[in-house]
């Protein structure tokens, strides 16, 4: 067997790879190949940093890196590994990581990244084996939104110019396909909720798939928390939340209270290369 770029390998190839590689997994994840396409390029995907180990001319294990610069560093995040089920236990992971960190360096990579249920121990050891180490944890929600609140809000919809984002709170807090830098290339709507001529919280959405990208409150006030997600139902009563550091007890606390069920959670792992 042998570890290649991805750069001239067919993305059908590829996501065949990934689904199969995910047919055992624990939760049910999209088979819609058209899905990952457009997840992976707003993501920032680059295919010529991304490998796979072939057996003869079979993919049979990949490591898809997404590539950009945060907060000065540029960084490798890890946004899809697979192996077929019959070539596990190969130490297939550990092997193409240990050749693509060369190729990440001479490309300018200072650190990769990557996510990672908690509950998949076996793959928590290999990547710390590898020299990953936790550095976030976080929560995923989904359902439909229990608000009774009657109170009339003024509910705006604007553009992504319309945010002054340095000044937007937990910035450094949202995972990387929630990052400002990712979905600003992607079908979100982005909202506003108004109180006596000021903005009070904002929120970001995908229509498309009720994917609550962002959101926060500007002003510390419960009933704030209670406009906003009176604003979220009126745009999508069922809505996922991916990844909500816990570090962010208060806002956990109000999505516990509007009634979404906690669906799973993930560490976020890093290391320096």
């Amino acid at each position: 067997m042998i570890v290649k770029k991805l750069e001239n390998v067919s993305f059908d190839i590829i996501a065949d790879c990934f689904l199969k590689s995910f047919e055992d997994y624990h939760m049910k994840i999209p088979t819609d190949k058209n899905y990952y396409k457009e997840r992976w390029k707003i993501a920032k995907v680059d295919y010529a940093l991304s490998y796979g180990m072939f057996d003869r001319a079979k993919l049979v294990g990949f490591i898809i890196h997404a590539i950009d610069t945060r907060n000065g560093e540029k960084i490798a995040f890890n946004t899809g590994t697979g192996v077929h089920p019959e070539y596990r236990g190969k130490q297939i992971v550990r092997s193409i990581y240990n050749f693509a960190i060369p190729y990440l360096k001479v490309n300018g990579v200072t650190k990769c990244a990557l996510e990672v249920i908690i509950e998949n121990s076996k793959a928590i050891k290999t990547y710390q084996g590898i020299g990953f180490n936790i550095c976030k944890t976080f929560k995923c929600f989904s359902g439909e939104i229990k608000s009774h609140l009657n109170e009339k809000i003024e509910l705006n919809e604007v553009d992504y110019n319309a945010f002054d984002w340095e000044k937007m709170p937990n910035q450094q807090l949202y995972s990387w396909d929630f990052n400002l830098e990712v979905i600003k290339n992607g079908n979100y709507k982005y909202y506003q909720i108004m109180k006596d001529n000021l903005v009070e919280s904002y929120f970001i959405i995908n229509p498309s798939n009720a994917y609550l990208a962002q959101f926060e409150i500007l002003i510390e006030s419960a009933a704030c928390w209670k406009r906003l997600f009176k604003g979220i139902q009126e745009v999508s009563n069922s809505i996922k939340i991916i990844n909500v550091d816990t570090r962010l007890n208060q806002k956990i606390d109000c999505i516990n209270s509007i009634g979404l069920a906690n669906t799973v959670n993930q560490y976020e792992m890093q290391m320096n290369i």
